[in-house]
């Protein structure tokens, strides 16, 4: 959908957080004002007060339902909810309460997590995964048959999940699609959160991605494009975090770099119409076969 020679169809930010006790509505409105129309709304952690039992992580889930509720009232735009215990809480409790009750709370709140997926209230499950810095062989060895046993949860409720990660470019993909396939869990429904640029099918292993289109990014996508075979999309990873106002993307990253997207498309000799196509894919088509029970 352009408009003299603008794209003015959907605009979705697919991982994105918030905090009531930070930006919060202002992000919100920054990211409407700039174009966007719909956002992935993932859990954050409060890793100041982690939850130490069920309980607690559905009163923490319920705060970001909540919180999905008001910017859909506010602002009218499409917002859907991604819940899932963070890896790296899972990691810092294993210093405070054991690796073994860590790992069971872990489940038991993907479990809680698939019961909101089950009916209607999340889309996806996320962010799991494991630590994306140095640890101990032994919680590695712990982080991988955990995120196991996450994957086959997942395929069989028939739900999607969004990953976080190390940044091992291929060789992380190639990983991921080995537990995937041990998970009996469609490549496809494995997303990669905080994804590098390169989409092609060599890099991906044929799992999705949600890039974080940083300076530079569209160039390796518009690239990597023609060789790409799997489900893609953009993301902010926005924190909402006033203490980290650097460490990742603003809220009005997606609209800038979706219109930045198109012109750099046709200066590459795609058509307006195969634009069209492609931008529809990312911010709508995609999206509608990734984030639903399959």
């Amino acid at each position: 959908m352009f408009e003299n020679g603008r794209w003015i169809g959907p605009i979705l930010d697919q991982h994105m957080h918030l905090d009531r006790n930070n930006r919060f509505f202002e992000a919100i409105n920054e990211f409407v004002i700039s174009g966007g129309t719909a956002i992935n709304l993932v859990h954050k952690p409060d890793f100041s007060n982690l939850p130490e039992s069920p309980s607690d992580y559905r009163k923490a889930y319920q705060n970001t339902l909540q919180m999905a509720a008001e910017v859909r009232d506010k602002f009218g735009i499409s917002v859907s909810v991604i819940l899932g215990p963070h890896p790296v809480a899972w990691e810092h409790q294993i210093h405070t309460m054991g690796l073994e009750k860590s790992s069971s709370l872990h489940l038991q709140a993907v479990k809680i997590a698939l019961e909101y997926i089950s009916s209607g209230d999340a889309i996806c499950l996320g962010e799991v995964g494991r630590p994306h810095y140095p640890v101990s062989d032994e919680i590695w060895t712990a982080s991988n048959e955990l995120l196991l046993e996450i994957m086959k949860l997942a395929a069989e409720a028939k739900t999607s999940i969004q990953l976080h990660v190390e940044d091992n470019g291929e060789e992380t993909y190639s990983d991921l699609a080995t537990l995937c396939d041990k998970a009996k869990l469609s490549r496809h429904l494995a997303i990669r959160h905080y994804a590098p640029a390169d989409i092609s099918e060599e890099f991906t292993h044929g799992l999705s991605a949600t890039v974080s289109v940083g300076k530079g990014s569209l160039s390796k996508i518009v690239e990597t494009l023609p060789m790409s075979n799997s489900y893609w999309g953009m993301e902010t990873d926005f924190l909402d975090d006033e203490k980290r106002p650097g460490a990742v993307l603003g809220p009005k990253t997606i609209p800038k770099r979706t219109h930045q997207l198109s012109s750099l498309l046709i200066e590459n000799g795609y058509s307006e119409d195969q634009v069209s196509e492609i931008l529809n894919n990312i911010h709508f088509n995609w999206p509608q076969i990734l984030y639903s029970i399959m």
